[in-house]
């Protein structure tokens, strides 16, 4: 009975007789590394390591060009002549290709790791999303191009690290902000004059309503979490809402100190438990909803009892999957169908795609039969590293690609009620590996929360899911030792920089990989294999490409490195690597509040981290205290603990930030 159901509801989303409405302009059927002729034709997958767009025939389902772009594309979209857009995040460009040409026709220059696109509802204007500026690590923008003759109209400062933007018919749009965990609203109906609405959405305040009121008002300091990683945002058929993808992060206590041997405390793993809305894990995948006209989020009161909202149209902010043993984690790409009563939400560390309806909060479809308390109504299992996916125009068919295999999934419905969406035929392989194999390797265990040699079902945590992309969440997490804020990986020569963890309790990477996977992610023994395949990773994982960094130094960035020697950051920063592999205190250690640094760790001092990459690694400091590599010399400038900095002037202090900022 319980199958049959479910093959009505799941015939419904997929091709079924949802309710037909002609959709919104702006309205896109794919997110990420997938998109579709505006006929349907034609399929393009993005592949990353190769650089290049794969063209598909959907009829013969066969590959049938490919053009190279620019290094490490992102994502790609369509203007309405069928004009094919794709962001290189790795050489601040766009590529142009016209259909049916199956050519790069022009690559226009960007900032700094472009991602989001979008085509404006005439056709007329590209949007672009940069994560930086050419200027500013701090600050990325939103540029506007004009279609026809590719001149930049103008560009607009966002916030930090912006990703994802979803354009509204009312000529508003929403730009997501990946680490902040927060959206822009934007004003882009003067061709040339665009402006910030809203810089932010109070979504943080929204979602811990009832702790941070009671915090307020003296009361007792409960749980609380913040969105990161907030990635894809994407706009209903009706142009009514909008969703965007995210991790909640636990920002309180996650454990109560035990047997030091355990770092869970001897109560079980340390990530599995303690998610918003008492399920899920400390970083728990979810989506979130916002009214298009107003970018007010509709969001659960995460220390409440969930999904027992007055209104109860929008699905809640925790994705759970349906199935014990398949996790859900790192949604990373999402569309509606259609109809708009389904949303499509692509999981990269999961391999899995959960369909869930738009608008109910239960776990309960057509009045028919109460599900397990999830609103997933079924979760797709497809290949490895999914980023990308599109659905036809009539709901019928879905594609997924699966970037880690290079490997396109087709999805069906028949529209009868008889079955379930199913994978159909074999996947369509689209190119090859370029990396070496232990590298491949090491990528799928990093991304896996999955793989039962890296994690425990129910914990469904992955090293990427603190470790975006190989960098940071941009979080501080409150762990038994003390506030430790994610470090970033990618391009610091991790392998080479023992002892690890901030407090430098593992003198080998195998043993911190060991005591991480299995009593933090639950996950089993890391053997050599393991370990020679995830460093082999993350060794070649290319650091955050660096506004700051040019062929030759500035006058202010040369008398830095002078001012660098002089402090004597060197002494501690130094070598290939930029840091001596000690410890040490620099009068940062956390002494009071919930949760501060033991005595064990205040003994022995905190690592010293790499350098390198530090422009991109914001918040800084093992507790995330300084947001700006200004504020954190000045936060013990003239106590001469962290290097020689009392006898700098105001001048030097400017230099010295110039210079770090080049590492």
């Amino acid at each position: 009975m319980r199958k049959q159901v479910l093959a009505a509801v799941m015939a419904l989303a997929l091709g079924g007789a949802g309710c037909e409405q002609k959709p919104v302009a702006t309205y896109s059927p794919s997110a990420g590394s997938l998109a579709l002729s505006r006929d349907d034709a034609f399929l393009y997958a993005v592949d990353t390591d190769n650089g290049l767009v794969a063209v598909v025939d959907t009829a013969a389902y066969e590959k049938v060009a490919e053009v190279k772009v620019g290094r490490a594309p992102e994502r790609i979209t369509v203007g309405p002549d069928d004009t094919l857009y794709v962001s290189n995040r790795g050489d601040r460009s766009v590529s142009v290709i016209r259909r049916d040409q199956w050519t790069e026709a022009a690559r226009l220059q960007v900032g700094v790791e472009p991602m989001g696109l979008a085509v404006s509802a005439d056709g007329q204007t590209l949007f672009v999303v940069n994560s930086t500026m050419l200027d500013s690590s701090e600050r990325g923008s939103v540029a506007a191009f004009d279609t026809a003759t590719l001149a930049k109209r103008w560009e607009l400062p966002v916030g930090d690290e912006p990703r994802g933007i979803a354009l509204m018919e009312d000529g508003t749009a929403l730009v997501t902000l990946h680490r902040m965990g927060e959206v822009v609203q934007l004003d882009l109906s003067s061709r040339d004059r665009p402006k910030v609405l809203k810089a932010s959405t109070g979504l943080h305040e929204r979602a811990n309503a009832n702790v941070l009121r009671q915090q307020g008002m003296g009361g007792f300091v409960g749980t609380t979490f913040h969105a990161r990683g907030v990635t894809d945002v994407v706009v209903s058929p009706d142009g009514r809402r909008a969703f965007a993808t995210a991790q909640w992060a636990r920002e309180d206590p996650v454990v109560t100190p035990g047997n030091p041997d355990m770092p869970s405390g001897g109560g079980g793993s340390l990530y599995g438990g303690g998610g918003p809305c008492g399920v899920g894990a400390i970083a728990s995948p979810g989506v979130i909803t916002f009214e298009a006209d107003t970018a007010k989020p509709l969001v659960d009161d995460h220390s409440q009892a969930c999904n027992e909202e007055e209104n109860p149209d929008f699905p809640p902010n925790t994705i759970t999957s349906p199935d014990p043993s398949h996790p859900v984690q790192g949604p990373i790409a999402s569309v509606v169908d259609p109809t708009g009563e389904w949303l499509y939400v692509v999981n990269r560390e999961t391999n899995n795609v959960a369909v869930m309806p738009t608008n109910r909060r239960k776990g309960e479809d057509l009045n028919v039969v109460r599900l397990p308390a999830t609103t997933v109504r079924q979760l797709v299992r497809v290949g490895a590293g999914p980023n990308g996916i599109a659905l036809s125009r009539d709901g019928r068919r879905a594609y997924v690609y699966n970037g880690f295999d290079h490997t396109l999934t087709r999805l069906v419905g028949d529209g009868t009620g008889a079955v379930n969406i199913r994978e159909e035929g074999p996947r369509l392989k689209i190119a090859g590996d370029v990396l070496p194999p232990e590298v491949v390797m090491g990528r799928k265990l990093f991304f896996s929360a999955l793989d039962t040699r890296m994690t425990a079902a129910h914990v469904g945590a992955a090293c990427s899911t603190c470790h975006h992309d190989v960098r940071d969440d941009g979080h501080t997490w409150m762990f038994p030792d003390g506030p430790r804020q994610t470090p970033t990986l990618a391009g610091r020569m991790i392998t080479q920089t023992g002892p690890f963890h901030w407090s430098g309790e593992f003198s080998s990477l195998s043993d911190f990989l060991d005591v991480t996977v299995r009593h933090r992610m639950g996950g089993g023994m890391v053997d050599a294999f393991m370990t020679a395949q995830l460093s082999a990773f993350m060794d070649v994982a290319p650091a955050p490409d660096n506004p700051y960094k040019h062929e030759e130094l500035t006058e202010a960035q040369r008398r830095g490195a002078q001012v660098f020697v002089k402090a004597r950051c060197d002494d501690c920063h130094t070598g290939e690597a930029l840091t001596n592999n000690k410890q040490a205190n620099v009068g940062t250690f956390v002494l009071t509040g919930a949760l501060p640094d033991n005595d064990a760790v205040r003994k022995l001092g905190l690592n010293t981290p790499s350098l390198l990459g530090l422009a991109r690694s914001a918040p800084y400091l093992h507790d995330g205290s300084a947001m700006t590599l200004k504020e954190r010399i000045f936060q013990t400038r003239y106590t001469d603990q962290h290097g020689k900095t009392s006898q700098l002037s105001d001048a030097e202090v400017e230099d010295l930030v110039e210079f770090l900022r080049t590492l």
